[in-house]
């Protein structure tokens, strides 16, 4: 099929040629023990893992944490909880993985778990302030913490393992634990609210990430790091623009649901956002090293980066707004609303392993449609459910489906855009899809805010027009989901199109010959 003639494409050989000057890591895939490969997995498996959960903290818990910092009439502060995280995450991955390809993976992995124990333990101290700014402010830190580890332990498995079924399979199980990270951050921090007081979770997370870094610094093989022929330099031009845009783009999508998008400050802070934006994509052409390679948004990748950015949007709104149905309509606690999350854990392993099989067959565009059609479905089931429905009826079946649209897209677009780059990009690679995937999230809920907001803004404050709000929210989410759909299709037709033309170029040189 094409997707396994992509993965041996005739580009190997230069690549290969091209990593023969890197260093060797020590010790090397074939020489490294069963007990510290598996650790070594563990570990930056986690990553994602905890990622996940530390994005539950405050969804699950939003009632808790809105009601110590006195939010509790405003559904667009409560978002900021989520939405901080995700801007940090998502914006700063962008230069984290170029970070890791100039200075070494495993350095910045290390790095970055410090950071984010020392994030994640001020964290928890602002129950102290009382203030819902510095809170927010502290949680977008902690994002910083996962945007820089992120990448680079995807780019740790890219630059380590060869192209091949261990790479797949590592980087299919690096997605199967998101939906394991966000149940399991759930059930922990709604226990923690329960039975003691809502910082413990902050700080747990802040002792565990210390752990990590610790036991990585002895475990992860060392010379996972490029040839200095490869690292070149750092856009430092591209990085100021490309950061400053997607923040003043990020903070305008997610403030307008907060104090409304007649303030002036709000829409000027995204004109300006896209101005940087726009200067970051000039400025990207022209420079020798960029960020983000001019060829990376063409062809193949350009349309699998496309359906990340329209599929994850919609999970972003069908993940926060789910547990909002459930607690604000349904009135369910939130022990009981984490304890519904559980069916996505064996799905979710389900669709990756799925993904690992189907990936080397089939092409990649076939396996985006049924992911984006995944995002669509769980979105019109929730937000067409009858309030006070039994679980068994769709809100079970809308987590059955969702994390294949997860885990089906997030593996395949990180296995593509790993083999499309030589090793010493394999932390762009990575940031590419990291970014993409976090940036989208927050951008979704920004939205689906947007449409909250003007939904209840002048009317009173009764059930019905709860409801409402939080039913539109999910047509929001509807709308993005079929965008992606719409743009799976547009890609099955672009690759049907190459193949083509691939037959033909082939059958006619078999004439001249």
């Amino acid at each position: 099929m094409s997707e396994a003639r992509s993965i041996e494409s005739t580009d190997d050989t230069r690549k290969e040629s091209e990593d023969l000057a890197s260093p060797i890591p020590s010790p090397t895939p074939d020489e490294i023990g069963l007990l510290r490969e598996i650790v070594f997995v563990g570990l930056v498996v986690g990553t994602q893992l905890l990622t996940q959960a530390s994005l539950a903290q405050t969804i699950i818990t939003v009632g808790t944490l809105s009601k110590d910092f006195d939010v509790t009439d405003s559904p667009g502060e409560q978002s900021w909880f989520t939405a901080a995280f995700s801007l940090t995450v998502g914006t700063f991955i962008l230069i984290s993985g170029r970070l890791g390809d100039l200075f070494g993976y495993k350095k910045i992995f290390v790095s970055a778990y410090c950071f984010l124990s020392l994030s994640s333990l001020i964290t928890g101290f602002t129950v102290y302030t009382h203030s819902v700014v510095f809170f927010d402010v502290m949680r977008s830190l902690q994002g910083l913490g996962f945007s820089l580890a992120f990448p680079n332990a995807l780019a740790i498995f890219g630059h380590y393992y060869p192209m091949g079924p261990k790479r797949i399979l590592f980087m299919c199980l690096f997605g199967a634990v998101a939906p394991g990270g966000f149940v399991i951050g759930s059930l922990f921090n709604t226990t923690i609210v329960n039975h003691a007081w809502w910082p413990w979770g902050f700080w747990v997370l802040a002792i565990v990430a210390l752990v990590v870094a610790f036991t990585s610094f002895f475990v992860i093989p060392k010379n996972i790091v490029n040839n200095s022929s490869h690292r070149g330099g750092f856009d430092w031009v591209g990085s100021v623009t490309g950061v400053c845009g997607l923040i003043l783009i990020n903070f305008a999508f997610n403030q307008g649901p907060n104090v409304g998008w007649d303030k002036p400050y709000v829409y000027v802070l995204l004109i300006v956002g896209f101005l940087f934006v726009g200067a970051f994509f000039v400025v990207e052409r022209k420079v020798k090293n960029p960020l983000v390679p001019k060829e990376v948004m063409r062809g193949e990748t350009g349309f699998v980066l496309g359906c990340i950015a329209a599929g994850w949007s919609s999970f972003g709104i069908w993940l926060f707004y789910t547990a909002r149905f459930l607690s604000v309509l349904d009135l369910l606690s939130p022990m009981q609303v984490t304890v519904r999350y559980i069916t996505v854990l064996p799905m979710g392993i389900a669709a990756a392993g799925l993904t690992a099989v189907l990936l080397p067959k089939i092409n990649v565009s076939y396996i985006m449609i049924i992911a984006m059609t995944a995002f669509l479905v769980c979105n019109v089931l929730i937000g067409n459910r009858p309030v006070g429905q039994v679980y068994w009826a769709q809100n079970f079946v809308s987590f059955l489906i969702g994390p294949f649209g997860m885990d089906m897209s997030f593996p395949a677009a990180t296995v593509i855009l790993s083999h499309s780059f030589p090793k010493h990009q394999q932390g762009v690679a990575a940031s590419l899809v990291s970014t993409i995937v976090n940036y989208s999230i927050s951008i979704g809920l920004g939205l689906a805010g947007t449409v909250e907001y003007y939904t209840v803004k002048g009317q009173p404050d009764t059930f019905e027009v709860t409801e409402r709000g939080i039913r539109r929210a999910f047509y929001m989410g509807m709308g993005l989901g079929g965008l992606g759909v719409v743009t799976a299709i547009v890609f099955i037709f672009y690759e049907r199109a190459k193949d083509k033309r691939k037959e033909k170029a082939s059958s006619d040189a078999k004439e001249h010959s």
